[in-house]
């Protein structure tokens, strides 16, 4: 069916083909197990009105199909095949049709809303170059920039005209457990990209973790915008609904963007129990889009949202509340809300919340936060306090341990680095022993570059060991400084990079870029004043205050924003803040 012609009706819910939790050795067999049944994936439009409903038995036969045509075209087990991941039935087949062939798909990102045309043929071609395929497929509509990307790297086709050349059925290769299944590159993955190999036991043995934690079964349906470039939405909402024969309903990520609301329509037409999941920007930006003329209790029917899934970034309390507070009159209910932790290096998740308890944070003292109390308190400043959401504990088959500087474990309530060892653990980074080493223990233990602190077996993460500025011997986290300056009128989350610099005089100083609006020169030096007097409020210290153009501060691919980045740009003059006097 042509993916400009509306679907009649969606894949069912409710399966006759007996549940199993994703109890399979490879993922070419949970396919083959799901194409038993009438379960699949749906794609919507815009406003959220259905296209194409892809049943998983139409998917395997089409991804056996394009096997045959890889295997034709000289593509051999082990090999990589870069697939331009964008959400539909093309990138599926494509993706699956890799797997059966015994080759390794390697999703790529789309272009994003910044950095522009060069920018994206640059990422494209870094990746490539880490992850060197035999092949790159796209898009159509993509092709041109990705054959430029690919030039002298490896051959590149659009997915249409490839898969339309008919090959002859072959035998295919017998995948084992222990086999790499794909390369997964996380978000952030941009100047010096790590592929993280993922065999097919850690895949399965992950999504039947997270399906049990979630009590996930045939009264479910999934509803997903996340891109499927990214681990969370590739093998959260793509991969797990597949493995555990669950219906899925697709919305594009680009129309996410245009149109947040259409999620939540998504959510209210599915008459079934639903799962959904989204970093805190997702739940920040629909409950931002609901203006007084909006009458949620008409327009949405959020009751039947069983788990709404939060991840992939730092978790906002505040973000939470605020959209319980739109959308309770909608049905929504706050202990829906189901934290969790994870990294694509354990695959996806590593730590989810208890069914049912919604957001629990917990008070800590800024002085621990920031190493401890040592030394002598200022009386005169008031204690501070920041909210860490409870991520829940381990999913089964997996160990968190929180170490110190010496590698010591670290008892309840230290704050120290996270650690995690068991299941679904990344077989390493993809021809990078250094990194791997760098990564992972001998013994299996993978450093997650995280700081967080165990409290009865719950995990809280604080922050990005790469990202903490330690000023003067003090541990400062960007986030308290970007949250301070949140609080002032016409600032929201995306707007602030915080970063540590050094000044001319070489000593170390806190850095904030804010994207800035007004073009008045009184009205940015007011600004300048009040965040500086805001940040100083808040956490004590004086810092160098930029004001940037909109649009400036750049993201991931899955649109976080990339302080690192930020801070490279900013040092290297690529970054070029307004004139103090302009």
């Amino acid at each position: 069916m042509s993916d400009g012609l509306k679907a009649s009706a969606p894949t069912p819910t409710r399966d006759s083909l007996p549940y199993r939790r994703a109890d399979f050795g490879t993922l070419g067999a949970a396919l083959d197990y799901a194409a038993k049944g009438e379960a699949g994936m749906n794609f919507h439009d815009a406003r959220a009105d259905l296209v194409r409903a892809y049943p998983y038995a139409e998917l395997a036969a089409d991804a056996r199909a394009h096997a045959w045509r890889l295997v034709a075209d000289g593509i051999r087990p082990g090999d990589r095949v870069a697939l331009i991941a964008e959400t539909g039935a093309d990138f599926a087949a494509a993706f699956f049709g890799a797997i059966h062939a015994g080759a390794l798909p390697v999703p790529l990102p789309l272009p994003t809303s910044f950095g522009g045309r060069d920018s994206y043929i640059e990422q494209i071609a870094t990746q490539l170059r880490s992850c060197d395929p035999v092949l790159v497929l796209s898009p159509n509509g993509l092709f041109a920039m990705v054959a430029e990307a690919a030039a002298g790297l490896c051959k590149a086709a659009d997915w249409s005209s490839y898969f339309a050349v008919a090959a002859p059925a072959v035998d295919l290769p017998e995948a084992k457990p222990t086999d790499i299944a794909y390369l997964q590159y996380s978000s952030g993955s941009t100047r010096f990209p790590h592929g993280v190999s993922v065999t097919h036991e850690a895949l399965l043995a992950n999504l039947a973790g997270h399906a049990h934690c979630m009590e996930a079964g045939f009264n479910d349906r999934v509803v997903s915008w996340l891109p499927w470039y990214h681990d969370m939405g590739l093998v959260g909402c793509m991969l797990a609904p597949l493995a555990n024969q669950i219906s899925v309903d697709y919305l594009a990520t680009e129309d996410f963007a245009r149109r947040p609301l259409s999620w939540l329509t998504l959510i209210s037409r599915n008459p079934d129990n639903t799962l959904s999941y989204s970093p805190t920007f997702g739940y920040d930006i629909c409950a931002r889009r609901i203006s007084p003329s909006i009458d949620v209790r008409t327009r949405f029917d959020l009751s039947r949202w069983r788990v709404a899934g939060n991840g992939a970034d730092m978790i906002r309390p505040e973000v939470m509340q605020a959209f319980v507070d739109v959308f309770d009159a909608a049905g929504f209910k706050a202990s829906a809300f189901l934290p969790s932790y994870g990294l694509a290096e354990a695959t996806l998740a590593v730590s989810i919340m208890p069914l049912g308890q919604g957001i629990v944070s917990d008070l800590i003292d800024e002085r621990t936060l920031s190493g401890g109390s040592g030394g002598r308190i200022d009386a005169r400043r008031p204690t501070r306090y920041r909210a860490i959401v409870n991520c829940g504990k381990p999913v089964p088959g997996l160990t968190i341990e929180v170490r110190g500087e010496d590698d010591a474990v670290l008892g309840d309530r230290k704050i120290g680095r996270i650690f995690v060892r068991g299941l679904g653990i990344m077989a390493g980074y993809f021809r990078d022993p250094e990194a791997t080493a760098a990564a992972l223990s001998p013994d299996g233990w993978l450093d997650t570059g995280d700081m967080g602190y165990l409290s009865a077996g719950s995990i809280f993460i604080v922050g990005r060991a790469k990202d903490m500025i330690i000023i003067n011997g003090k541990n400062h986290w960007p986030q308290d400084i970007e949250w301070a300056i949140e609080q002032l009128p016409g600032f929201k989350a995306g707007d602030i990079a915080a970063f540590a610099i050094t000044t001319p005089s070489g000593e170390e100083a806190p850095a904030v870029l804010v994207q800035c609006r007004t073009s008045d020169s009184d009205e940015r030096t007011r600004l300048r004043d009040a965040i500086r007097t805001k940040v100083r409020a808040i956490t004590g210290m004086s810092c160098v205050v930029e004001l940037v153009p909109p649009r400036t501060l750049p993201r991931t691919s899955s649109g976080k924003l990339s302080r690192s980045k930020a801070r490279s740009q900013y040092l290297s003059g690529e970054i070029q803040p307004f004139d103090v006097a302009a």
